[in-house]
């Protein structure tokens, strides 16, 4: 397999320490490209996506974001949702959380990233993972596509290199595992010359340390759902460590965690809308304990505070809601100034690999 480790930044580490040096958290959320699915009525009203979109920018969000499936939990495709969404917007950076890059060819995958990006002025960021092989629909999802989930995570690290030549160099040749590229070239490419910022899940609670190496050797940064603030922390502290090991030189590793959350003063009310939403959209509520937090303004602001101390320099939040246009007034309203100011209070200090 091709391991050459590509610095997208070329820039000279020099300690492997995490630090946090934004004033204050980049706030983002995702739109419901499943939830609008999940709808009763047959004509599905597709404009709440698109009304959220231009909302997240009016107010001063920096981003939206998209999920990805084919056949397990059905969606709009993310990369065509996105590019729809790049007519309809500005400013407002435009990406993926996350992206299950193992289904796709890489070839196929770094041009459609690329023309997005095109189209948007270079607003895309591919938050990109290996999905899950959890339970049926999880694995023929997998299988319909011909690809042995067993395979999805070196399958991963070979896209991402591939992408990231696709982007950069005028003709690419690889030769690994599951592909076989000889002086293949794409058009157009992305309108960053250092290529599509990639964001690459690593999730503390599964012990995997091929995730950390995969995102610190290939990787712009780490994009974190489900774990706790002292988990992620220990996530980006492992990804670091591998950089430094290596004598890596990138610039500062960029970080973003997914929370899902639901605002609502009255506890019981957030936590059973929360939980209809999650039955729905997964058909279990496998991880109700990592979600969250269900509540009141002021539990979800800290929870933020608490993911940008661990090292997040971006949140993004997804609302745990059939009704996500109410949620997102109650975030903008009631979060979003709440975390600006208490922001202002944190001591920003370094995390010690």
């Amino acid at each position: 397999m091709n391991t050459e480790r590509h610095s997208p930044l070329g820039q000279s580490l020099e300690s492997a320490d995490i630090i946090n040096e934004d004033p204050m958290p980049r706030l983002g959320i995702v739109l419901p490209t499943r939830a609008i699915l999940l709808q009763d009525h047959s004509n599905k009203d597709l404009s709440s996506i698109f009304r959220l979109a231009q909302k997240a920018e009016m107010s001063g969000l920096n981003s939206v974001w998209v999920g990805d499936s084919l056949i397990a939990k059905p969606r709009l495709e993310p990369l065509s949702t996105l590019a729809a969404l790049a007519m309809e917007t500005d400013r407002v950076k435009l990406g993926t959380a996350v992206l299950l890059a193992p289904l796709r060819h890489p070839i196929q995958l770094a041009q459609t990233a690329a023309t997005v990006d095109f189209l948007s002025n270079g607003r895309l960021i591919l938050g990109m993972g290996v999905g899950g092989a959890f339970n049926e629909p999880q694995k023929k999802e997998w299988s319909s596509i011909g690809v042995s989930p067993k395979e999805r995570g070196r399958r991963m690290t070979e896209i991402v290199q591939i992408c990231r030549q696709l982007w950069t160099k005028e003709n690419t040749s690889f030769k690994g595992h599951h592909f076989y590229l000889e002086n293949v070239s794409i058009e157009p490419k992305p309108i960053n010359p250092l290529g599509i910022p990639m964001l690459l899940a690593c999730h503390y609670a599964t012990g995997s340390k091929i995730q950390y190496q995969r995102a610190a050797y290939f990787g712009d940064g780490v994009i974190g759902i489900s774990d706790t603030p002292e988990q992620y922390k220990q996530a980006l502290t492992k990804v670091e460590q591998y950089r430094a090991e290596q004598g890596y030189s990138r610039s500062r590793l960029k970080t973003a965690f997914y929370m899902t959350i639901n605002i609502n003063r009255d506890k019981i009310m957030a936590w059973q809308e929360a939980d209809t939403f999650i039955r729905r959209y997964y058909g279990q509520n496998f991880w109700a304990g990592k979600w969250g937090p269900f509540g009141p303004p002021e539990e979800i602001t800290r929870r933020i505070l608490e993911y940008f101390e661990s090292g997040a320099q971006e949140i993004i939040v997804r609302f745990a809601s059939m009704n996500p246009l109410d949620q997102i007034h109650s975030f903008i309203e009631q979060v979003v100034p709440a975390v600006k100011e208490m922001s202002k209070n944190i001591k920003h200090t370094n995390h010690d690999v």
